[in-house]
């Protein structure tokens, strides 16, 4: 019995290290753009093609970073790299608040994907490789981007209730920065330490290319390219439906609470029919999500939309890598760099068209048509039964 508490509270420790890391990485450092979004639309006169563009730019980042990750340089310094990874996205949250053009945006959100990538992928080797497959453990880590989802869309609540003058974006960027160098303090205290040998170990091999993991890939990079709508005009979307900052803040705040208890939810599905199934419906109703963000009345829209978005793209995500690795048992970095890279891929395209399309018709209707159509597709190419 002895044994057992020891392994819940290791067990606890790792899943909640890479639950902090993961609100960080993600929830602040790549999701916080979209609940200040606003705020810097309106003072800065940012056009739906410029904030595109902008998201673009952290999204080619986050390509670059994920192709990096998949090399072999950083065996045994996974810790390392995913630590410096978080000072890293401490920073450029602080850099975003002195910055006021287009292009100094856009360079500092390019550097920000690289680190949110680079704390991702080797954050997710650590925490998933000590979790020995632990579905618990799984989904408190893939449940702190949730966390960070919903506590962005509070601290960017507070910033418009308080201000009196211009809309407070800087403070918001200053805020979250503050919030993932604290953070960074506990997840060095938390996330588990890589064991000496893992740096002479031998290179992983080069990826086996099968049918399934090409159509897992091509999958992905879909769901990359249709999910971006979502991720990047939500809130702004929310101000056009009439519904003032409380549908802004509750629309993104229902994105994070039902993206920190979708794994949970789904695990019934996962223990019923395997991964594969809950990916592939996850897809499908993300992309009904995108098309109720634009064709339901009024501030319905994006609480709905925030709900089925929230409650299935970190599903979407965990569950794609973790098939990855079942398809690649060899080469579990290396596919999970790959994967991250046709995700970075799609999300590269995607607000950038998005951006475009908005800024032609003047609605998000065909944009977020568009997206859904994207998801769909993903869900109909995602291989069928993984082995297990």
């Amino acid at each position: 019995m002895t044994t057992d508490r020891l392994e819940t509270s290791a067990g606890i420790r790792i899943g909640l290290g890479g639950a902090l890391a993961m609100a960080c990485l993600m929830g602040f450092g790549r999701f916080s753009y979209t609940p200040i979004l606003p705020g810097m639309m309106a003072d800065l006169h940012l056009t739906a093609g410029d904030a595109g563009t902008i998201a673009a730019a952290n999204f080619a980042g986050y390509l670059l970073g994920a192709i990096g990750a998949s090399g072999k340089w950083a065996a045994g310094r996974e810790r390392l790299v995913a630590l410096t990874a978080l000072l890293a996205t401490a920073l450029f949250l602080f850099a975003m608040a002195f910055a006021s053009s287009v292009p100094v945006f856009m360079v500092i959100r390019f550097a920000a994907g690289v680190s949110s990538a680079f704390g991702m992928v080797f954050t997710s080797s650590i925490v998933l490789g000590a979790a020995h497959g632990n579905a618990a453990i799984q989904a408190m880590h893939f449940g702190g981007v949730g966390a960070g989802i919903a506590l962005s869309a509070f601290v960017s609540f507070m910033a418009v209730a308080l201000a009196s003058g211009p809309p407070p974006w800087r403070g918001e960027w200053l805020a979250g920065g503050a919030i993932v160098l604290a953070a960074a303090l506990v997840v060095h205290a938390l996330l588990p330490r890589v064991k000496g040998q893992a740096a002479t170990a031998p290179p992983e091999p080069a990826l086996q290319w099968t049918l399934p993991l090409v159509r897992l890939s091509v999958s992905y990079g879909l769901f990359g390219l249709g999910y971006v709508v979502a991720a990047t005009f939500l809130v702004v979307m929310a101000r056009t439906s009439q519904g003032g900052h409380t549908v802004e803040f509750l629309a993104w705040l229902i994105t994070g609470f039902a993206a920190m208890a979708s794994l949970f939810v789904w695990q019934l599905a996962v223990r019923r029919a395997g991964l594969n199934a809950p990916y592939r419906a996850s897809l499908a109703i993300e992309a009904l999500g995108s098309a109720v963000m634009v064709l339901l009345p009024g501030a319905m829209a994006p609480l709905a939309g925030g709900l089925l978005f929230g409650g299935t793209f970190v599903v979407a995500t965990a569950y794609a890598l973790q098939i990855g690795r079942q398809l690649a048992p060899q080469s579990q970095r290396r596919v999970m760099g790959i994967m991250t890279a046709a995700f970075g891929l799609g999300q590269i395209v995607g607000p950038v068209a998005a951006g475009f399309v908005v800024d032609r018709t003047g609605t998000y209707v065909l944009a977020s048509l568009l997206s859904a159509a994207m998801l769909a597709l993903g869900a109909l190419i995602a291989p069928g039964r993984v082995p297990d």
